[in-house]
């Protein structure tokens, strides 16, 4: 097979959209239910004069909010792999020889003989040994590196667009109709996450998708309780 047939088939590979797409659908999803839940909760409560401003405010803080933890988790991350880096590259600079053994291992653990599994490993070594124990040895790839910036652009992103979902509901007429339109949106916006994030990872759609509407629904109904409490109690 052919170099580039190789490169085209590893295309239909998804993993490397792990370092943003796990961000994305985790922004889009509570970004929907966040703020859905958010204004059911100020509409249950019977507080209809500042259900466009909790709303504006519930999709200003959570962007923001699941940016800077996007970052600083994935960040976090990125200094455990260089950590792991400087480390490999110490252990490589004072005993190349146990590292070239400790790689024959691996090999042979995954099921090539020894022999062979040690004519890998000086292949291996021989052209970049770094790369090689980063890969094999600690499971770093450059497809799957972790990406803070990009992870916390597109959790803000989505966040902000999946909690314009439900707050176009706050524009109907009355605090009923919002409250049900804030549940429609917010259900077809569901709806179009579970779909879109299956697609992108090239699962199947029924499950994620359901599982998705599910949850959303719940948070909804929790918050709603909480907030029909609330307005009964006069808080």
């Amino acid at each position: 097979m052919a170099l580039e047939d190789v490169y085209q088939r590893n295309l239909h590979h998804r993993t490397h959209r792990a370092g943003w797409l796990r961000a994305a659908v985790l922004g889009a999803n509570d970004g929907l239910v966040s703020t859905a839940s958010l204004m059911i909760g100020v509409a249950a409560a019977k507080a209809d004069s500042f259900l466009i401003t909790a709303g504006l405010a519930g999709i200003s803080a959570g962007a923001m909010s699941m940016a800077v933890g996007e970052y600083v988790s994935v960040r976090s991350q990125n200094d455990i792999e260089e950590s792991d880096r400087l480390l490999e590259m110490a252990h490589l600079e004072v005993d190349p020889e146990g590292e070239l053994v400790e790689l024959q291992h691996i090999y042979i653990e995954r099921g090539l003989t020894p022999e062979l599994a040690l004519q890998v490993a000086r292949a291996m070594h021989e052209k970049d040994p770094l790369a090689a124990h980063l890969r094999d040895e600690l499971g770093q790839h450059p497809h799957t590196k972790a990406r803070p910036v990009q992870a916390a652009l597109a959790s803000a992103a989505s966040f902000t667009l999946g909690g314009c979902i439900p707050f176009l509901g706050a524009f109907a007429p009355n605090l009923g109709a919002k409250a049900f339109s804030i549940v429609i949106f917010t259900i077809a916006g569901l709806v179009i996450t579970g779909v879109l994030s299956a697609k992108m990872a090239g699962s199947k759609v029924l499950a994620p998708t359901v599982r998705v509407i599910l949850g959303g629904c719940i948070g909804m109904a929790i918050t709603a309780v909480i907030g029909q409490i609330a307005h009964l109690s006069g808080i």
